[in-house]
């Protein structure tokens, strides 16, 4: 380590050594003597001024500070400025170079054999000529002339071979700028999705699907990630982009500057993913936060949708992003489907036609016509829509209001509908079969066992909200293989007045165990894989060895389990077919699409707020004779009849032991039917269902 310092001499003078000393003793004294005569800052004028180089590994030295020393610093600065001062110093040389063949010849008249001498300007001329054509000095004559040529000729040559150097390297740190994704996004009316996850792809396709009458749709995407990474996985995960464009660009997602990189001023939509890793719900707050707060910010709202894992850190989120955010709790969302998916197979095929863009899907439109109308007149309205709710003009959400509620000036319907140019009020009258409509039947509440297989960080989500369905006296046993399931238990809270619960440390993939646990007594089995311990494909490789083994337990009792399991990646789902579970909930693909539908809805996150609260209006799977007789074909006229009736609210149906191709894996389930055909229901067919209880 070396330190310069200005000294005066006459300031410190050095003993003399009364004995020749070694070198190191040498250095020490002299380092004692200059370290007691410099003052504490040790800069101060002098007459005499030298430049002190002190050598803390060993050496002390004294040299004036010259002009060449300052030229030179000067010098090695702009060498130092980039690409644009390198060529500007070789422009300069060539300068130099030209003017000094052009005075020479000027000056000595030397010129060709047989020519006249020549002008600075033309011998100038001459030689920029030679500088930048090597066999422009082909054809000369004369042995004086031939080295002038020569010398500038050899000068050009060092000049544009270091030239072609100096945009070589910067082409090449410019395509390398390039590459890492760090150049400013130009992109307007555009939706931004910030970090990287495995949900990433699903939220990708589906606003791809949603993009297809749009002109010119862009997302781009920043993660703390390389851009041409991001763009290969892309390309091997998603086969059609349809015509939606997709720009990636590498930096830091709760960085203020990185995040004016993706220009969140002219977006249309802004997605929030969690990360992957540790403290993931502080990197979406922070984010959150440098958008909503940047001091350059736009004056017009943003529209955030942003996924939370845990919802103690949801508070904070909303009073960080206020109006401008809606968020996804997605273990909260993924709980509550497995719960109500436990108790009511084909639920989750439900929910994923409601959020999924292939199909119908909720919208919140302003309907003039059914202003000064009731709910339940309004509900009968529409022939290829649902009118499922209201959306209040202070921005509050009413889901299967009271028949009579009068529609508003000002109020949004909420339908569920093919497209948004699909919704449109019915003309003319409607038929309604009043005789096959059935009086409620008499409700029947029992307590109820079930069976958890597998543990994660939604198994205390999913006990409460069990807890919170079941009637008192129900029973749930818990049992999977990680090291804290009991101290999980034991911690987690839950209503005891109507559940008990036990739990036992097994190998969820022994068949045993798993005998040991007397499987066909329960009335619903649930299984979870243990995506807290494993990545998603090991995690779902050892949830469907259970299922399987699941399957090999009922064939044995020859009798049917009711079972229901958590599927991690939506790849696996074909794969957990062949296990005969009566239904799947794939926990990735469901956040990603309730994500893709909140970036476009402003109003999604507190619709399924509603749709999943046990104290608001939720979804049910009603067998389709507690409404009508099924004695000759019906219309839906008269099941929508039959249920406002009962203060609900008819969203479709689902035919049992229907031979059809499922090809978009939603359980046979259909929403929101044309009303007006007539449709021959079976028995085991069933009604979906909005209701409060």
């Amino acid at each position: 380590m070396t330190a310069e310092i200005a000294v005066s001499k006459r300031d410190c003078k050095f003993p003399a050594p009364r004995h020749q000393p070694d070198d190191d003793a040498i250095v020490r004294e002299a380092k004692v003597s200059l370290l007691t005569c410099l003052p504490t800052d040790r800069k101060f004028e002098t007459p005499e001024r030298s430049a002190w180089r002190v050598d803390l590994g060993g050496s002390i030295m004294t040299r004036p500070i010259t002009w060449r020393d300052r030229a030179r610093y000067q010098f090695d600065k702009s060498m130092a400025a980039g690409p644009i001062a390198l060529i500007g110093w070789l422009a300069v040389i060539s300068l130099i170079v030209i003017v000094l063949a052009g005075l020479l010849l000027a000056v000595t008249g030397i010129a060709q054999e047989g020519g006249e001498p020549v002008s600075f300007v033309e011998g100038a001329w001459e030689s920029l000529m030679r500088t930048m054509d090597a066999g422009a000095m082909g054809g000369d004559a004369g042995w004086s002339f031939r080295g002038i040529s020569l010398a500038v000729t050899v000068a050009g040559i060092f000049v544009f071979s270091a030239l072609i150097g100096v945009l070589s390297s910067g082409l090449d740190e410019k395509l390398d700028e390039l590459r890492k994704g760090r150049s400013h996004v130009l992109e307007k009316d555009h939706t931004i999705i910030f970090n990287w996850s495995p949900s990433i792809f699903d939220v990708i396709s589906e606003l791809v699907i949603a993009n297809r009458s749009r002109r010119r749709p862009r997302i781009v995407i920043m993660a703390a990630k390389d851009k041409v990474e991001m763009e290969d996985e892309i390309a091997d995960k998603i086969a059609d982009l349809g015509n939606t464009r997709i720009v990636c660009r590498s930096g830091d997602p709760t960085d203020l500057h990185d995040i004016n990189i993706v220009n969140p001023q002219a977006s249309r939509a802004i997605v929030v993913l969690s990360p992957e890793g540790d403290y993931a719900d502080s990197q979406v707050i922070k984010t959150i936060l440098a958008v909503v707060n940047d001091p350059g910010r736009r004056p017009e709202r943003y529209r955030i949708a942003a996924e939370i894992r845990d919802a103690a850190n949801a508070e904070v989120a909303r009073i960080v992003g206020g109006g401008e955010l809606q968020l996804v709790l997605a273990d909260e969302l993924i709980s509550r489907i497995v719960v109500s998916s436990s108790r009511q197979s084909g639920l989750s095929g439900v929910y994923t036609e409601l959020l999924d863009f292939d199909g119908s899907e909720i919208y919140a439109v302003e309907q003039p016509g059914l202003v000064g109308k009731s709910f339940g007149a309004a509900v009968m309205a529409y022939d290829t829509s649902v009118l499922i709710g209201v959306g209040t003009a202070d921005g509050k959400v009413l889901l299967n209001p009271p028949t009579s509620r009068v529609m508003e000036a000002g109020e949004r319907a909420i339908l569920i509908a093919e497209d948004d140019d699909t919704i449109r009020l019915r003309a003319g009258d409607v038929t309604v079969d009043r005789e096959v409509i059935r009086p409620r039947p008499p409700a029947e509440r029992r307590a109820e066992t079930t069976l958890l297989l597998g543990w994660n960080r939604r198994g205390p989500i999913i006990t409460q909200e069990l807890s919170r369905y079941v009637s008192p006296g129900s029973r749930l046993m818990i049992a999977a293989d990680t090291p804290e399931l009991l101290a999980d238990v034991a911690a987690m809270p839950y209503l005891r007045e109507n559940l008990s619960v036990e739990c036992r440390v097994i190998d969820t993939s022994s068949r045993a165990a798993l005998d040991a646990l007397m499987i066909p007594e329960y009335d619903h089995v649930l299984v979870l894989g243990y995506s807290d311990h494993l990545a998603p494909q090991p995690a779902d490789t050892a949830t469907l060895v259970t299922l399987l083994q699941l399957r090999k337990i009922a064939e044995a009792a020859n009798t049917h389990i009711s079972i229901v399991s958590e599927m991690i990646d939506v790849r696996n789902r074909d794969l957990a077919a062949v296990t005969r579970a009566d239904d799947f909930v794939v926990s990735n693909k469901l956040v990603s699409l309730m994500l893709a539908q909140a970036s476009e809805n402003e109003l999604m996150a507190d619709i399924f707020d509603e749709l999943l609260d046990e104290d608001g209006s939720e979804i049910y799977m009603r067998a389709v004779t507690d409404y009508i007789s099924i004695d000759h074909p019906v219309n839906f006229y008269t099941i929508t009849l039959a249920a406002l009736t009962r203060g609900e609210v008819a969203l479709g149906y689902s035919k049992a032991g229907t031979t059809a191709k499922d090809e978009r894996q939603l359980g046979r389930v259909v929403v929101n039917p044309v009303k007006g055909e007539a449709v021959q229901y079976a028995a085991g067919d069933k009604l979906i269902i909005l209701a409060r209880d």
